[in-house]
């Protein structure tokens, strides 16, 4: 079993979804409304909206979508996405590049545990925990 971060947007998802991209790095898909049997008499702005986008790299799957439930989006800060980095420098360049336009909760530091660990609320509202443990 694995359980992924499913992220819901107002009509940005492909914006974010590229930004992501641009941070991470991995392989980056696509499917719109207007790729579906549905999409038939659709308005082109409805056609234009992501059904769902895939972000794959390695063990990592990030998902997305502008399909808003009926109650509207709430943004909130119960769910974090945390990346368990493979290195020193990709957890600065995730940081950095994460935290661009967003807020800075805690600044990369060493914590109790002896790991590099930072967090921050990206430019679409999403909270990302980074952590990096050196293991001999």
């Amino acid at each position: 079993m694995q359980a992924c971060p499913y992220l819901t947007f107002n009509g940005n998802c492909r914006q974010a979804m590229l930004y992501y991209k641009s941070c991470i790095g991995g392989k980056l898909s696509f499917q719109t409304l207007g790729s579906t049997l549905q999409a038939n008499g659709m308005q082109q702005k409805m056609k234009a909206c992501i059904l769902q986008a895939t972000l794959t790299k390695g063990d990592l799957l990030l998902l997305g979508t502008d399909m808003v439930p009926d109650d509207g989006l709430v943004k909130g800060n119960s769910v974090s996405i945390l990346l368990h980095c493979s290195s020193k420098a990709s957890i600065k360049r995730y940081y950095k590049t994460l935290s661009a336009g967003g807020k800075i909760s805690q600044s990369l530091s060493i914590n109790e545990q002896g790991a590099l660990f930072g967090s921050l609320t990206d430019k679409f509202g999403h909270h990302w925990l980074l952590h990096y443990h050196h293991t001999q």
